[in-house]
């Protein structure tokens, strides 16, 4: 049995797949001698701007955001501690891990993290 909004969240997945379809939005953004951690910085940042333009904070806690912006701001290198709690906010989790990926990333580069 699956969770309510698991389709929405495949659907979401798929439709931010394809919007970034292989980054050639974010690349754009891309400047030269940039670090490979910035321009994974960069293509995550545009992923997520993206995701949250299509599917709003509805769901998202203040910590949740909070969190997430002070990842962004550290450009990608601070310790992962962005802990989903809301189904809204695992199903976001789960677009940007699979955008990150998609974007040439690994899955452990976002910073979804529930410690404790």
């Amino acid at each position: 049995m699956s969770r309510p909004g698991t389709a929405k969240a495949a659907f979401g997945v798929l439709l931010l797949m394809a919007t970034i379809g292989g980054t050639e939005i974010s690349r754009a953004q891309e400047r030269p001698g940039q670090s490979w951690r910035e321009i994974k910085c960069t293509r995550y940042r545009t992923a997520w701007s993206e995701a949250v333009a299509r599917h709003g904070t509805q769901g998202l806690s203040k910590d949740f955001l909070s969190r997430h912006e002070a990842f962004l701001a550290s450009g990608c290198t601070a310790r992962a501690d962005v802990c989903p709690r809301s189904a809204e906010e695992l199903d976001l989790a789960n677009m940007m891990v699979v955008a990150a990926m998609n974007a040439g990333t690994a899955s452990t580069f976002p910073p979804f993290a529930c410690r404790k």
